[in-house]
Parts: structure tokens; C-alpha cells; sequence
């Protein structure tokens, strides 16, 4: 039985922990005894899905380093970054240590990449290192250059999308880069099967409350659509930074009978049932974990046309309706479009955007893993 080693700090509630869970429950639930995965816990942040971990019987590796860190999730890009620090420094011999020791035969870096690929570059180790892009990459000059130092050494990099595979492969040429969905679509845990409940006249947004989400720039733009019909109402999802920003503004226009920061919800399907469609602003995703499950979820889709996902799992307007990334007369344009859409023409979007939601299944998300495992050599 070949092992794998999930390594994936994290500071805050990210799709990323999804992505990694569903991976590990994946692997457990299909590979028949071929792979045994195992989560690296570096300061306790695993800890917060204790039920999950202990229901699927998930092996753990604790590097136990959680007095060095007083907060388990924190907001901010500056915190963010003094955390990686500390984990660079204060997880390096734990992993070398473990990475020499027991001799895993794979290893899939999701965040915080730069302490494993730093180790894989400078240490002759017989573990598979495998780069799981999650995210468009924001590739400045440091890490641009960094990466083309240290990802020499690295067997295998990941991407969710095409799109983002080709943003890479014309910057690092020589590198061997696959295409692998996330598994985000699991019954048991992600997709439960809600009441069907009255539509009711509301737009919904769900995500992190964060720049790249574009949060201020929707309730910009849905203050203009309510000045026009004051009937319609939008509720956004989520936690995190621009709270504060967000919620002045919509106090400061008067927009609290239109406008609800609803906050984090640990199942979004209540809403998304009840909602008109599901609109995503976002400057860039990939692919878009909400995305897919509102497809899946037969929801109506309107998303901004941001690299690299949303185009990608729309098929260019097919699956969904698009409007040009950050323009708010895009938006009402498009908006409009769907008010005036007929029944049918919603009904064959949302048909195609729910068989499209199937490729990122757990289970397909093993068989292309499984591949990927078994090409590296």
C-alpha cells in the first residue's frame, strides 16, 4: 500500500479544506487498500473538522506546534504572511524529519507550498512531490522567480482548470502540469438534500468577505438595481475582513431592508433553494467552489467573466449567464437578461451547468488522481 501525505496549513475557512478533505475521504472510499492518505495537522488547524476526521477514520501526523500559534484562523494578507513565516521556519524540521523518517511515496502540497518545495529543492528524498494548484497563482517577481529555482525539482503540478494548466505552462515550459477537478460534490457531507421551500425575491452571493470577491462592487451595483425596483433584495454569505466596510456602506445608503450580510453558514443550501439565482463576483476564481455547487444545486447561475474559472465551467454562457468582470452595467445588463430569460431557456442553462457540476465529483476527482499517482515514476 502506497502512502500520501497531504500537507495544507490554513489561517481561515477556505475552499481549499474541502478540497483536501474530499481528496482524503476519496482515496479511503475508492482505492481499495492501493493508498493510504494522511493529513499533516501543524498547528492544530485540522482540529476544527475533528467529526469529519474521526468519522472517515482519517490518519493524522500532529507536529504539535500549537503554542507557537495563539489564533487557529486569522483575517488579513500582512497576518497571513507573518504566519507563513513562522511556519517555514517552525514546521522545517518537523517535515524534513517525517519526510526522512517514514519515507511517504507521495506528498500533495495545497498551501503554503514554499517550506515543502524549499525541501524537495535542497534534500535528495525518495517522496513524489506533487504541487496542487488551488487558486489562480499570483506569480510577483519573487515568487515567479522562486518557483522557477525550486519547482525543477518537483514530479508533478496540479490545476483545476485548463486555462489556468496553459497560464503556467507558458511560464514554466519544461514542467509536467495535469489538469485535476476538485472533488467538491459529495453527498454524504457537502450536498444535503433540503425542503423544497416558496422562492422568494432574492438574489444570493456566498464567499469569504474579501477583496478578491468583489463584495463592495455588487452592493454598489444591486443599489442601483434597488433604486429602480425597490423590491429586489440580495444576501451575501460569509465572514472576513471587509465586514465592516461592507456593512457602513449599506447602512451608510440606507440599504438594510435590501441588503443582508447574512454571515458564515455552514450549509448554504437553505438559501440557495429559496434564492432567484446565484451571482458571483469575484475578480478571479478557479475554479469556484460555490460555483459548482449552485450548479449542482439547479440553481440559476450569473457569474463575472474573472480568469480563470468561471468561463471555463459556464462554457462561455451555456451553463449560465456571464457579465464583463467588474462592470457594473454588464451586471444590470445581465441581470435584466435573466429577469426577461423565459422558463425554458433557465431550465436548459441549469441542465447544462448540473452535468457540468458531475466532473468534480469525489469519485471522478480518484479516478484522475489515481492516474496521476500511477504516472509518476
Amino acid at each position: 500500500m502506497k502512502s500520501i501525505y497531504y500537507w495544507s496549513p490554513f489561517f481561515s475557512d477556505i475552499a481549499t479544506e474541502k478540497a483536501v478533505l474530499n481528496s482524503i475521504i476519496a482515496i479511503k472510499k475508492y482505492s481499495k487498500n492501493q493508498f493510504r492518505p494522511y493529513l499533516i495537522n501543524v498547528f492544530g488547524e485540522w482540529d476544527v473538522h475533528h467529526e469529519i476526521l474521526k468519522r472517515y477514520d482519517i490518519d493524522i501526523i500532529n507536529f504539535r506546534l500549537n503554542n507557537f500559534f495563539k489564533k487557529r484562523k486569522i483575517n488579513g494578507f500582512l497576518k497571513s504572511r507573518v504566519y507563513q513565516i513562522k511556519i517555514f521556519i517552525l514546521g522545517f524540521f518537523p517535515l524534513l524529519k517525517i519526510l526522512k523518517k517514514n519515507k511517504p511515496d507521495f506528498i500533495i502540497i495545497h498551501l503554503v507550498t514554499s517550506l515543502p518545495l524549499f525541501i524537495n529543492f535542497f534534500f535528495n528524498l525518495k517522496t513524489k512531490f506533487i504541487l496542487r494548484i488551488s487558486g489562480l497563482p499570483k506569480l510577483n517577481i519573487l515568487r515567479n522567480l522562486y518557483w522557477k529555482i525550486v519547482l525543477d525539482k518537483i514530479n508533478i503540478i496540479t490545476t483545476p482548470t485548463v486555462a489556468t494548466k496553459i497560464y503556467l505552462k507558458n511560464l514554466f515550459p519544461n514542467l509536467k502540469i495535469s489538469i485535476l477537478k476538485d472533488p467538491i460534490i459529495f453527498n454524504e457531507t457537502l450536498f444535503v438534500k433540503q425542503k423544497k421551500k416558496e422562492k422568494n425575491n432574492f438574489y444570493i452571493s456566498i464567499g469569504r468577505l474579501t477583496k478578491q470577491k468583489n463584495f463592495l462592487f455588487l452592493i454598489k451595483t444591486f443599489k442601483k438595481i434597488i433604486d429602480k425596483n425597490s423590491k429586489n433584495k440580495l444576501y451575501i454569505l460569509g465572514d472576513g475582513e471587509q465586514y465592516k466596510k461592507l456593512y457602513n456602506y449599506i447602512k451608510l445608503n440606507n440599504l438594510e431592508n435590501n441588503i443582508f450580510l447574512k454571515g458564515y453558514k455552514k450549509n448554504i443550501y437553505n438559501y440557495l433553494y429559496s434564492s432567484k439565482a446565484f451571482i458571483l463576483s469575484s475578480l478571479w476564481e478557479d475554479p469556484g467552489f460555490v460555483l459548482v455547487e449552485a450548479a449542482y444545486a439547479n440553481i440559476p447561475i450569473i457569474s463575472s467573466d474573472c480568469k480563470n474559472g468561471p468561463i471555463e465551467i459556464l462554457n462561455n454562457g451555456r451553463n449560465g449567464y456571464l457579465f464583463n468582470s467588474n462592470n457594473q452595467d454588464s451586471l444590470i445588463h445581465t441581470i435584466n437578461n435573466f429577469e426577461n430569460s423565459n422558463v425554458k431557456e433557465i431550465l436548459k442553462k441549469k441542465i447544462y451547468a448540473k452535468k457540468m457540476s458531475k466532473n468534480f465529483s469525489i469519485f471522478r476527482h480518484y479516478i484522475k488522481l489515481k492516474k496521476i499517482l500511477e504516472y509518476i515514476k
